[in-house]
Formats: C-alpha cells, structure tokens, sequence
C-alpha cells in the first residue's frame, strides 16, 4: 500500500470530516493511534471518544482530551491492562469492564459478542457528554456510501455525528451495533487500506524483512506451474497479492479468511492494482475450511493459527493438500525476545523486550509449531525461525508495536526511553526487531 505521498491518518480524517460538512463528531475505536493525532492536535474535532476493547494503547496524547474518554475492556485479555495502564495516565476518563468477558487478542469479535451492552453504554455516554455541552454536529439525516481522502464511508441514520473506525481484526466489526447506535446517531463507518487493522497489514508487508521471510516461505512451498495454491487468514489480501504479482497466471490462487470486512478490502485492493483476475478470494475459517479433500497442491498461512485451535487448523491444511503437496505455516514466537535498537537502562530493556502476549487459548505461538507439524504426519519439516525488522517509526506497524511498549513504561521513564529513540533516529538507528516461528512440511503421499 503506498502511504500516498506522506499524508497521515489525521489529515485524511480532518479532510473527510470537512467533506461532510462536521466540524465535531463523536469517535468509536478499538485502535487508538487512529485518532490519537485528532486528540491531540484537533481535540475541538472529537465531541466524545469511545476506546472499544483496545489492546494497544499510549495514554499520551489523549491527555487534553481524557474527560471526554470512555474505555470499554473485558475482565481478561490485553485491553484489560492497556485501559487500567491508560485509565492511571488518564484519572479523568472512564472505564467501563464487559463483565466475565475474556478478548484474547485483536480478533476479539467484541461488539458482536456484547452489541446490546456495548450500544448502551456508548449512548449513554455520549449522551452526558452533551448534557454537559460538548454536543457533535447534526448532519442532515441520509444514508449513502462514498470515498474521499482514501477513506471509504457509509452513513445511516440521523442525530449527532459518530464516527466509528474499522477493528483490527474482528470479523463483525462494529454492524451487530449499528442498528441500535443509528437510532440515535448518524453513524459514519469507515473502511479502505489507511486505518485499522487494513493499515498495519499493507504496512507490514512493505516490510523488507518481512517479504524476505515470505519470498523463503514461497521458495520452499516451491509450486510448479498449474498448481493451485491457498491462502489461508489472507486478510486483506497483502501477501496473496505478492504471490500473484510473482507468479502471475501460471497458479490459481485462492485467498480464504473468517472476516467479511477484510475480505471486502482485499478484493478491492487487489482491483485496483490489476490483480483481481489471479486471486479468488472466499470465507472460510481455518479450523473448518471449505474445500473439498486435497483441493490444493500448496498451502500457506501467515499469523493466523495463533488466533484459533491450532490443532484443528493443522489438521485442515493436510486435508486439503494433495499427497506430496507443500504446507507452510508462520506464527508470532512469544517465547523469544523482541529487541529494540536503543541503549535504555536494564529495567527498561527487560520491559520492552517481552512480546505482546496475544494468543488464544488453543492457539500455538511457539516453538511448538514445529512437533506440531511432525506429530500432525507431515514429513521433511524445513524449519526457519526469522526476524521482521520495523524501521518506519510512526507507521501503523511500528506504532502497533510502540504503543504497547509506551503504555507500559512509567513516567520516570518515558523521557528516558524517548531520549534514547529521538538518539537513535538522529544517528539513523532507530528500528526494532521480532522473531516469527517458520515451517514447510509435505505431506506424505
């Protein structure tokens, strides 16, 4: 995804808000670097802002604007932390804990799991907000779809304006609450390749490290010509695009994933580059995949069996592989350190280097992926544990990173971390590193 020429997430938002004439809105997130630059550069834009379940947060630069934040999390999971880290930086927001929920990671399907709760709570938030005068403006009452700044958009109902942003990776999105916000708000949803979830995928395959990693994956899986191949958690279609602009029409090639939304994006990104004719694009969920016995000759999965019974995903990739067919399979190695280029005291670098700890219940992160594989029959098991390198400070997939590391940092300890980092970027140094659990196997004919 190009960055087209530098513009940031805020200013296609502040662009888009000025094509539908608002001059404030309400703001819905489950990612908060998506508004965060609104918050703090253009606070008088966010009547009120709703944090949904975020599993990264940097309290930072809702400072200005924390009386107007209300951040919603489960009893357990990663935005349990993040929002009582956040909600110690920010005593003047509010925090509303989902009772007895468990969101494991950025697939958490939140809203479809609590809509009516979630609605609730959101109305009757932004609803003191206005008591209190802090009222978004009131478009005219319409429902249509449209695309400015590189963001798309789809407007219903009527009321005050909100704002909701895409998830990272949550197959509902926000559309179980929709019905319910619309009767009260005019809800904005967006969507396209510059926020959310979309943003740190074509982020992360920009990545040069990164399409290493995968070219050594595609490398091994070697298909031949004619052999069809699939993809499975292919998001928004980043890398099964740079396996069609590798292997053009010599493959057919098939992209399957749980989340509408995302598959929505892929297609429509793959469009736009001239490849949609290479790559069928289908739903379908990696513990119960819908192709028949030994469809494909090569099949592939990147980041994706952290986030569901591994057993089972395992098991389904050797029964849709052919005798003799090629499976690879990469995951997030939470049982390695994640490093970051900077000289930071002990206490620091101990805190830093632990990865995000998002993984399902059943889901496998760790070296484990290697007896897995053997122990599922599947022979000649070429393993390679690989390290991604972020080097672009500020964009999605680094932020997804430092914001996780920024939200656990105390504040005699933030100067000292950016001082070492504003150091690093000086002297052209500043990037961090993180380990990936890499194999191909065959399957036995």
């Amino acid at each position: 995804m190009s960055q087209e020429k530098g513009i940031s997430p805020t200013e296609r938002l502040i662009a888009l808000m000025d094509h539908l004439g608002l001059g404030a809105a309400h703001f819905g997130t489950a990612i908060p670097r998506d508004i965060s630059g609104l918050a703090a550069a253009h606070p008088k834009r966010l009547a009120g802002i709703v944090l949904c379940v975020p599993s990264r947060l940097d309290p930072a630069p809702f400072a200005d604007v924390a009386n107007r934040v209300l951040m919603i999390a489960g009893e357990r999971g990663p935005a349990t932390d993040a929002t009582a880290r956040g909600g110690a930086r920010l005593p003047a927001a509010e925090r509303y804990v989902l009772s007895g929920y468990n969101a494991p990671g950025s697939w958490s399907d939140a809203v479809a799991d609590r809509a009516e709760e979630i609605a609730g709570e959101m109305i009757a938030f932004f609803g003191r907000l206005a008591a209190d005068g802090r009222v978004a403006d009131k478009p005219s009452p319409a429902q249509f779809e449209g695309a400015h700044a590189g963001i798309s958009y789809r407007v219903q109902g009527s009321g005050p304006a909100l704002i909701l942003l895409p998830f990272f990776l949550a197959p509902s999105q926000w559309a179980p609450a929709i019905p319910r916000l619309a009767e009260r708000f005019t809800v904005v949803t967006l969507g396209g390749p510059h926020l959310g979830g979309v943003a740190s995928l074509e982020d992360r395959a920009q990545m040069p490290t990164y399409r290493a990693m995968f070219r050594t994956l595609v490398d091994l899986i070697a298909p031949r010509p004619g052999e069809a191949i699939l993809e499975i958690g292919c998001g928004a279609g980043s890398l099964v695009r740079l396996l069609a602009q590798r292997l053009g029409d010599a493959n057919p090639i098939t992209g399957a994933d749980v989340n509408p939304f995302l598959l929505r994006e892929a297609a429509q990104l793959a469009e736009a580059e001239g490849l949609a004719g290479l790559i069928r694009f289908m739903e379908g969920n990696a513990e119960a995949l819908p192709f028949a016995d030994e469809a494909f000759d090569c099949v592939y999965s990147v980041t994706v069996f952290e986030e569901c019974d591994a057993g089972r995903a395992i098991a389904e990739t050797l029964r849709v592989v052919r005798p003799g067919g090629r499976v690879g399979l990469v995951v997030r190695a939470l049982d390695m350190p994640q490093w970051w280029n900077l000289a930071l005291p002990e206490p620091i670098l101990h805190k830093v280097s632990m990865p995000p700890q998002s993984v399902a219940p059943a889901g496998v992160a760790d070296r484990s992926l290697y007896r897995r594989m053997h122990e599922a029959g599947f022979v000649d098991l070429v393993c390679f544990p690989s390290l991604v390198t972020l080097d672009r400070p500020g964009g999605p997939i680094w932020r997804n990173r430092e914001d996780h590391v920024l939200s656990q940092l105390s504040l005699e300890e933030l100067p000292l971390w950016r001082a070492a980092r504003d150091r690093a970027e000086q002297d052209g140094l500043l990037f961090m590193a993180h380990p990936l659990h890499c194999a191909v196997g065959t399957k036995p004919c």
